[in-house]
C-alpha cells in the first residue's frame, strides 16, 4: 500500500502524488508487454484495461522507451512481424492437442 502526503491510499503508485513511480510502474508494465510479444497498440489496449492506464501516459512512456533504445526497438519491431505467423500455426494446432489430451483422460 502506498501512502501519499494527504492521506491517500493508493494499491499502486499514483500519478499525481508519485509521478516517478508511476512512471517506472507504467515502464515495467510496457516491459512485461514486450515479453509477450505485443505491439504498442496492444500494449496501450491491455494496460488501459487491465491496470487502468490511461492511454496517452503509455504512448508516452512508450516513445521515451523508443527514444532511449532505438536499435531495441527496431530489431522488435522486426521480430515481432515475424513471431506473428509462428504463432498463428501454434495456435492453428493447439486444438488438435486439446484432442489429444482428452483422449487420454478417459
Amino acid at each position: 500500500m502506498v501512502h501519499c502526503h494527504n492521506k491517500c491510499r493508493h494499491v499502486v503508485p499514483c500519478l499525481h502524488c508519485h509521478p516517478h513511480s508511476y512512471i517506472r510502474m507504467v515502464q515495467h508494465l510496457i516491459e512485461r508487454c514486450l515479453l509477450l510479444h505485443m505491439n504498442q497498440q496492444q500494449c496501450v489496449k491491455a494496460l488501459a484495461q487491465y491496470a487502468s492506464i490511461r492511454p496517452c501516459i503509455t504512448i508516452t512512456v512508450w516513445r521515451e522507451l523508443e527514444k532511449e533504445n532505438r536499435d531495441f526497438f527496431r530489431a522488435y519491431v522486426h521480430g515481432v512481424s515475424s513471431y506473428r505467423p509462428l504463432m498463428c500455426r501454434y495456435i492453428q494446432r493447439r486444438p488438435s492437442f486439446e484432442r489429444r489430451k482428452r483422449y487420454w483422460k478417459h
